[in-house]
C-alpha cells in the first residue's frame, strides 16, 4: 500500500492473486479482491449471457460472454489507472482509487439480462407494466441501474469483507457504484457524495464516461467483438494508455482525461470502428429481426415462466428484475427451456424459437431512408400502416455515439511543447476528408411469411407504399457497408 493509504499493509487480508489467459489482452492478473469477486454466483452468471445477443445466429464467431468481456475491462481499468498514478504522481491516486476503479470495471456489466441489449432494449419497453414501484421501476430500467443493485446484492449475499482488502465504507462503495453508472453532468455532481473529491473528477471517466464516450469499456468490446465477429479493429487501444493525461480545464473547473493532440486520428478510427461494428454486426438486418423475434417469444411467455426470488417469492421473466436474487437466475438459458417446454402455455413462445432455429426467421423486404426523418407521430402512424399489412417495423440509427454530434469535440488534448494545457480540435482542423454527418437513420421492413410468392408479393406492396408516401424506393442489400464474412451473413 502507498503511504496515502489510510490503512496499513499489516491489517489487509493478503490473498494471492491470479492469473487468466485471455485472447485478447494476453496474461491478466488480478487482485485478491476481483477474484473473490469472480467466485460468486452474481458474477458467474456472466458465462451464460452472450455478449452480442443474438448475433450468435448471424456470426459462428459471436460466442463470448459478459464473463470474458468483464474481466477485460477490469484488466484495462486497472491498465489505465495505474498508467496515470505512474506519470502524474501529482494526481495522488492511491492503492483505494486503483483497487476501486478495478472492481467497477470488472462489475459494470454485472445487470445484463438475458441476451444483453435484448433484454433492457427490446423486451422489458413493450412489457406491459404493473401499477406501483415495479411498474415505475420498469418504466426507466436500465442494465447500469440493475449492475448496481447486484453489485451491492453481491457484497451483501457472499459477506465480502471489503474492508479487508483497505477499503473504506461507505464511501467506496459509493464510488464504485458511481463509477459504474457514469457522471452525466459531473458540473451539477455533489462531489462527496461520489466517494471522491473534486479533484479525482477524471476517475470517474475510466469505466464509464459519459462525456465524450472514451472508455475501458469500449476499448475492451471494440477488440473483443472484432476478434470474435472476424473482423478488423483500426483502434489501438493501448496507445491511448500511453498518451493519456490529466489536466485541469479552465471551462468546467475539472480534471479531464485528454490525448496527445496527434493522436486524434486514432480516436476518429476508434468512432468509425464503432460504427462499422453497428453496421456490420449489431444492427445487421437478420440480427436485428432474430433479435425481434426472441423479444417476441419472450413478450409471450413472460407470464408463464416461474423464477423464485427472496422469500420465495415468485416472478417472471420481466418482474425479475425488481429481486436480485431472482434476476440471478435469469439467463441465456430462458431461450432453451422455452425451446424444449412441453407446456401448452409456451406453446406460441416455442414456435417462435423453432423458426429461429430452423433458419425460418421473418423475412427483410427492404430499408427506407426518409429524408429529412420523420416525427414520432408520422413514425407511430406509419407503424399501424405497416403493421396492418402483417409487417414488421424496426427502426434504427447509425451514428458515432453522441446522436447527430461529432464525439471529438467533446474530447480534451494537449500538445508536446504545452502538456499541461487542454484544449478542442475541430473536425476541420484534423481533415476534410472526415464525415459532415455523424448520425442516419432508417427504418427496416420485414414480413412474417417465408414463401417466395408472399414475399415478392409483399415487396412490391412496400414498393407501392413508399411511392403513396412520396419516399425513396427500399433498398434490399447493404450498399454503403459490404459483407465481411463469405457465407457468414446469411
Amino acid at each position: 500500500m502507498s503511504d496515502s493509504s489510510e490503512t496499513s499493509q499489516k491489517t489487509l487480508k493478503m490473498d494471492h492473486s491470479k492469473v487468466f489467459n485471455d485472447p485478447i489482452h494476453g496474461t491478466v492478473e488480478l487482485h485478491p479482491l476481483l477474484i473473490k469477486i469472480i467466485d460468486t454466483p452474481q458474477f458467474q452468471r456472466l458465462r451464460n449471457i452472450k455478449q452480442l445477443g443474438g448475433a450468435y445466429f448471424v456470426y459462428p464467431g459471436a460466442s463470448h460472454n459478459r464473463f470474458e468481456h468483464s474481466i477485460g475491462v477490469g484488466h484495462l481499468a486497472g491498465q489505465l489507472v495505474e498508467a496515470l498514478r505512474t506519470r502524474q504522481p501529482e494526481l495522488d491516486i492511491n492503492d483505494r482509487d486503483v483497487l476501486c476503479v478495478k472492481i467497477a470495471g470488472l462489475c459494470h456489466d454485472l445487470g445484463h439480462g438475458p441476451f444483453s441489449h435484448l433484454y433492457d432494449q427490446m423486451f422489458i419497453p413493450k412489457v406491459p407494466h404493473p401499477p406501483g414501484p415495479l411498474g415505475d421501476k420498469m418504466a426507466k430500467w436500465k442494465h447500469e441501474e440493475a449492475s448496481v443493485e447486484m453489485f451491492d446484492h453481491l457484497v451483501k449475499s457472499n459477506n465480502l469483507e471489503l474492508e479487508a482488502y483497505g477499503l473504506i465504507l461507505p464511501e467506496d462503495m459509493d464510488f464504485i457504484k458511481q463509477m459504474i453508472e457514469g457522471l452525466k453532468d459531473p458540473k451539477a455532481v455533489q462531489w462527496p457524495y461520489c466517494g471522491r473529491p473534486k479533484e479525482k473528477s477524471f476517475l470517474f471517466e475510466i469505466v464509464a464516461n459519459k462525456t465524450n464516450g472514451i472508455d475501458v469499456d469500449k476499448f475492451d468490446y471494440f477488440a473483443r467483438d472484432c476478434y470474435h465477429l472476424g473482423m478488423q479493429n483500426n483502434f489501438d487501444h493501448l496507445r491511448f494508455i500511453q498518451f493519456a493525461r490529466v489536466i485541469k480545464v479552465k471551462k468546467d473547473g475539472l480534471n479531464h482525461i485528454c490525448c496527445r493532440d496527434k493522436e486524434v486520428g486514432n480516436l476518429y478510427d476508434m468512432f468509425y470502428t464503432r460504427n462499422c461494428l453497428h453496421r456490420r454486426a449489431y444492427q445487421h438486418k437478420v440480427n436485428k429481426i432474430i433479435e425481434h423475434m426472441i423479444a417476441e417469444a419472450f413478450l409471450k411467455a413472460d407470464k408463464h415462466i416461474k423464477i423464485e426470488g427472496s422469500q420465495r417469492q415468485m416472478f417472471t421473466l420481466s418482474t425479475a428484475i425488481g429481486d436480485m436474487e431472482a434476476y440471478t437466475k435469469l439467463t441465456d438459458h430462458v431461450f432453451e427451456q422455452i425451446l424444449n417446454s412441453s407446456s401448452k402455455k409456451l406453446a406460441k413462445a416455442k414456435k417462435i424459437l423453432e423458426k429461429i432455429i430452423s433458419r425460418k426467421h421473418y423475412k427483410f423486404l427492404g430499408e427506407i431512408k426518409p429524408e429529412p426523418f420523420p416525427t414520432k407521430k408520422v413514425i407511430g402512424e406509419w407503424e399501424k400502416e405497416l403493421a396492418a399489412l402483417d409487417f414488421i417495423v424496426l427502426f434504427l440509427t447509425f451514428d458515432y455515439g453522441m446522436k447527430d454530434k461529432d464525439p471529438i469535440n467533446n474530447v480534451y488534448f494537449y500538445s508536446k511543447r504545452n502538456p499541461d494545457t487542454a484544449f478542442n480540435i475541430t473536425r476541420d482542423q484534423v481533415s476534410k476528408l472526415l464525415p459532415a454527418c455523424f448520425s442516419e437513420q432508417l427504418i427496416r421492413v420485414y414480413i412474417k411469411k417465408t414463401d417466395e410468392p408472399s414475399v415478392e408479393a409483399a415487396r412490391r406492396h412496400l414498393i407501392k407504399w413508399c411511392e403513396d408516401k412520396g419516399l425513396p424506393n427500399p433498398q434490399y442489400g447493404e450498399i454503403a457497408t459490404p459483407e465481411v464474412i463469405p457465407g457468414g451473413n446469411i
